[in-house]
Order: C-alpha cells, then structure tokens, then sequence
C-alpha cells in the first residue's frame, strides 16, 4: 500500500529513509510531482521504469539542492553556467557531460554520456534532496505516456500500489514540466518547459536552436506520444462539435477553460488538471477540443504538450 506523507519534518524524514533503502517515493516540485529513487542505485532506478511502464531508452532528469551538488556529477560547460545562475532553483533541466565516477547508475541516463539534471526550487523538493542527501532520479510521478500530475491525489491514481509513498506538497505552482536544454557548445531546446525559450535567450544573448529525437531520445520528454489522456484529442477548435469536450482559451469559451483571460501563466499551471477533468468528462471514448494556444512564451510549451497527447498512441 503506497503511504501519504506529510509535508512537515517527520514526513520529510520518512520519505528519506525509504529512498535511502531503495524505495520510491513521488514528491512535489514546481513544476509536477516527480517519482524519485536514489540516481545512484540500480535496482532502485529500474524500479522507477518498472513502475511507470517506462521505455529503457527514455532518460531521467535528476534532482540536486545546488550547482555545488550538480558540478560532483556533471561538466558544467560555459553557457550551461550561465543558465544555471539564472535559474536555478527553477523549471530548468540542463543536459551535461557526466563526469566519470559520479556514480550515477547507467539506468538513468539510457547509455549516454551526457546525464539531465535540475535544481527544483519547491521548498519541500529542497528539503527532501537535503535529508536524502544524494541525487534523485525522479520523472513524472505517473504512468508513462499518460497526464502528468500536479497534486499527490494526481499521482495516487496512477501510481497507488507501485511506489512506497507520496509526499503531499499540496497543487504545483507552474504546473508544466521543466524546459530542457543542451547548452554548449551551441544552445539547443529539446523540450519547451516552464523557462520561455525568450528568457533564454535574452541571458545567452544569442538564438537557442531546436533539436531532439523521438525515436532516439536524449533527454526525457521527447516521445511523440506523450501526456496522453484516455479520450482523443483536437487541437486549435473554434467550437466544440458533436460529442466533443471543449476546453476553452481567452476568448474562446468551453465547457472548461485554461484561462479564461488568456493568461499564458494561468494556463500552463492549469493545463494537466484541466486535462484530467476533461477526460473524466468525456467518458469512455470521449473526445476533447482544445482552443488554440498561442505559440509565444509559454504558449510553446503547452503546445508541445498538447501536440504530444494528440498524437497516436504507441
């Protein structure tokens, strides 16, 4: 039975001590709630993938408190140093070299000789990393493919009976995966996220060019089929039509709505929740319609997601 734990000092040092003994323990960030295992730990890596019904070849984003703690795993090159003084703590996955011996299981990084690693700025994410006192590998705390979570509830229904605990931090303030970047030698986006592309570009002071693989993944967030709810998906609706679920945008109105204001910010916070209840509400062979997004800011990244849970499912 998967335990919830409470977001004060005792629960803080449960979900520590079964991470320390190879368990895994679903734990809030900013951005969702992530499944962490101990990066260091085989057995406890290849439980994350078990649980999740992961593919081996997809690599895992792992968890530090600091760049002091990044730079014992990881090279962290010129312009990668420049991000990360920018925006760690934040929603900003950085992929770098891996050091040799760093310890890091193999697992986490699919066979490749670069590792992704972040440095959330939840307080309660922080306080986890600092009582564990290792790296935590820690995807999405749901069933690969599917809705990401942005409550303990979210990550209760997919995971309960499959992980050791939950550590209930409450709702996630930005509601929308990190944005990931391969920062040198030249800056490449590989996953929008919860940074704007604008914003990174505006301290690199130069354009960040795009890349990635869907059939080879070199971060995680790069398969096609993605962020997938039970019912089907349209994407830039006017009108709902027959059947369908419409999700509104500004001044498209639906039956739900990311924002209602058009605010890109409320929408990204908003979007998985609204997902989820969406699906609820088209039932068994639903089907919903998402007003258009635009593509500026954060607009990019709930695009990306949007086109991710459109796509046919594999």
């Amino acid at each position: 039975m998967t335990a919830t734990l409470s977001p004060d000092a005792e629960g803080i040092a449960e979900a520590a001590r079964l991470l320390v003994a190879g368990e895994l323990v679903a734990f809030p960030t900013e951005t969702v709630y992530g499944l962490g295992g101990d990066a260091r730990s085989d057995p406890a890596v290849a439980g994350i993938y078990e649980a999740k019904g992961r593919p081996s070849f997809n690599p895992l984003i792992v968890h530090l408190p600091d760049l002091a703690a990044v730079e014992r795993i990881a090279e962290v090159g010129p312009k990668a140093l420049v991000l990360a003084q920018a925006f760690w703590p934040g929603p900003l996955t950085l992929v770098l070299p891996l050091r040799e011996g760093a310890g890091i299981s193999p697992l986490v990084t699919a066979g490749l000789e670069t590792v992704a690693v972040r440095v959330p700025a939840h307080p309660l994410a922080q306080r986890l990393l600092r009582a564990f006192g290792g790296p935590l590998a820690a995807p999405s705390a749901n069933p690969s493919g599917r809705v990401s979570p942005t409550r303990a509830k979210h990550a209760l229904e997919g995971l309960s009976g499959r992980i050791a605990a939950v550590l209930d931090g409450g709702a996630c303030a930005v509601g929308l995966e990190s944005t990931i970047v391969l920062a040198d030698p030249e800056p490449v986006l590989l996953r929008p996220g919860g940074v704007p592309v604008e914003a990174l570009e505006a301290v690199l002071g130069e354009a960040v060019g795009t890349g990635g693989d869907a059939d080879k993944p070199t971060s995680p967030g790069q398969l096609v089929s993605h962020y997938a709810p039970e019912a089907l998906l349209r994407l830039n609706a006017a009108e709902a039509r027959a059947g369908e679920v419409l999700v509104g945008f500004g001044a498209v109105k639906g039956a739900l709505t990311l924002s209602e204001t058009g605010d890109l910010i409320e929408a990204a916070a908003r979007l998985f929740q609204t997902l989820r209840e969406a699906d609820r509400m088209a039932g068994p062979r639903g089907r919903i319609a998402f007003a258009p997004v635009p593509e500026k800011g954060l607009g990019r990244a709930i695009n990306d997601r949007l086109q991710r849970a459109a796509a046919p499912r594999t």
